[in-house]
């Protein structure tokens, strides 16, 4: 099973089938989302008898690497992943800024390429399904049609995979978009799972809106949430 499909409360339950302590699952919850760990060798703080039960039932990479590619300033990276079961799917880092985040910089400078501000931002842009089913015909993902929904863990793997690559060079994942490859709101259980997830990391979220969603249950979920929300048009 994929670590990063398990919820904490599911971490628990695991742990206890496994005839562990339940404070276990709060030390590996701990390694995967706050230290950023990417396989069981690295929790030192757990006994190896339980670090070799998580290497034999469970896996920390749902894909490998196909290629990636760099922008020519070295900003922004996008990487093509490989599933087990042969899908594509692509997600990207994009290292910019703001005016708002530079106080010296304002939309009088002379200079535009500083209107950006100081990069010291690092937003994610991940996908929420292998192909879309939505069609759109300017989109190149609609184009190649719907394959299969992303589970949770397989949404928060891509940020996994970018944030430990950050944390090598001291720095962290601050934003994500819901704007990769997919609907969100068509794959809407495993994104929302995906973004509880992610909300323990403490990580600024936005997704657009292209497929509609009860407003009760969207009420419901952001009333407990940190995630801001734009509406994207994605109507053909």
């Amino acid at each position: 099973m994929l670590i990063y499909d398990l919820d904490s409360p599911s971490l628990e339950n695991l742990f206890k089938e496994w005839n562990e302590p339940t404070y276990r699952a709060k030390q590996v919850w701990q390694g995967l989302y706050q230290h950023l760990y990417n396989s069981p060798e690295q929790f030192s703080n757990l006994p190896k008898s339980l670090r070799e039960k998580l290497t034999e039932h469970t896996t920390f990479a749902p894909f490998k690497v196909k290629v990636f590619q760099d922008s020519s300033d070295g900003f922004t990276r996008k990487t093509l992943f490989e599933l087990p079961d042969k899908n594509l799917i692509e997600a990207v880092l994009m290292r910019y800024g703001d005016p708002a985040d530079n106080p010296q910089i304002t939309a009088s400078a002379p200079d535009s390429k500083n209107l950006r501000g100081a990069k010291n931002r690092r937003t994610l842009c991940i996908s929420t399904q292998a192909g879309c089913a939505m069609g759109c015909v300017f989109c190149a993902t609609g184009q190649m049609g719907f394959k299969r929904h992303l589970s949770s863990g397989e949404i928060v793997a891509q940020v996994m995979y970018y944030a430990q690559m950050l944390k090598d060079v001291n720095e962290s994942v601050t934003n994500i978009v819901f704007m990769g490859m997919g609907e969100p709101f068509h794959n809407y259980d495993n994104t929302m799972s995906a973004i509880d997830c992610l909300n323990d990391a403490d990580v600024r979220m936005a997704t657009t809106l292209g497929l509609a969603a009860s407003p009760s249950r969207l009420r419901a979920w952001f009333h407990k949430s940190n995630v801001s929300l734009t509406r994207g048009d994605r109507s053909t």
